[in-house]
């Protein structure tokens, strides 16, 4: 954990110093991105200090604790956004996956660091099934939202809603990693898998509502 917040700074501040030239037209989108990774830094803050606080092993701690925080971690951006600024559901979606999108980059970054890149295969593999399950997530959250807020009765539940389905997915996921094996493998392939069947659905619903 020595190093993460060294390589927060480094991918951060250069981030910070691009806004001052692109414009406001790009302020947004490099602050959902420094949002999302500051999410991820903090994520394993915390998911350290509750799996000492209930001496959690590493499969409770992967299962039980990561999917819980990490999804929380990464809706506050995206709450406080929707509060404060009460944008359009287009860039809520946006919003919603850029966060995602950072929080699995820097998250990938942070295990090279922890676990080196041996294999270049296994790593191939790993960073788009861990890229793949944070988006489907976001996905989740994303088009979601755009519908509950439009009504303020299902603003509250339907964000808590939201929430767990996008932790059951999530915890899916890190079940079938901690597994190891071939189910690992699986677990790789399922978000990737979903986003390309999320997408062909998508796709069919456009072609015949908008034809």
């Amino acid at each position: 954990m020595t190093y993460i917040e060294n390589v927060f700074v480094c991918i951060a501040g250069p981030l910070l110093l691009a806004t001052f030239f692109m414009g406001k037209k790009f302020y947004g989108t490099f602050f959902f991105c420094i949002a999302g990774m500051g999410a991820c830094l903090l994520s394993a803050y915390v998911n350290t200090f509750f799996a000492k606080l209930y001496n959690a092993d590493f499969i409770n701690a992967t299962t039980q604790i990561a999917p819980v925080v990490e999804e929380i971690m990464k809706l506050l951006p995206i709450l406080f956004y929707l509060l404060v600024f009460e944008p359009k559901s287009e860039k809520i979606n946006m919003a919603v996956l850029i966060v995602a999108i950072s929080f699995a980059t820097f998250e990938n970054i942070c295990y090279l660091i922890e676990n080196g890149a041996t294999q270049l295969s296994f790593i191939l593999v790993r960073g788009f099934g861990t890229g793949a399950m944070h988006i489907v997530c976001g996905a989740i959250a994303s088009y979601g939202l755009v519908y509950v807020w439009q009504h303020s009765w299902l603003k509250i539940a339907g964000t808590f809603g939201l929430l767990g389905a996008a932790i059951i997915f999530h915890a899916i996921y890190n079940l079938l990693i901690a597994h190891g094996g071939i189910t690992q493998y699986i677990a790789y392939s399922l978000p990737v898998l979903t986003m390309i069947i999320g997408k062909v659905i998508n796709g069919i619903y456009k072609s015949k509502h908008y034809t």
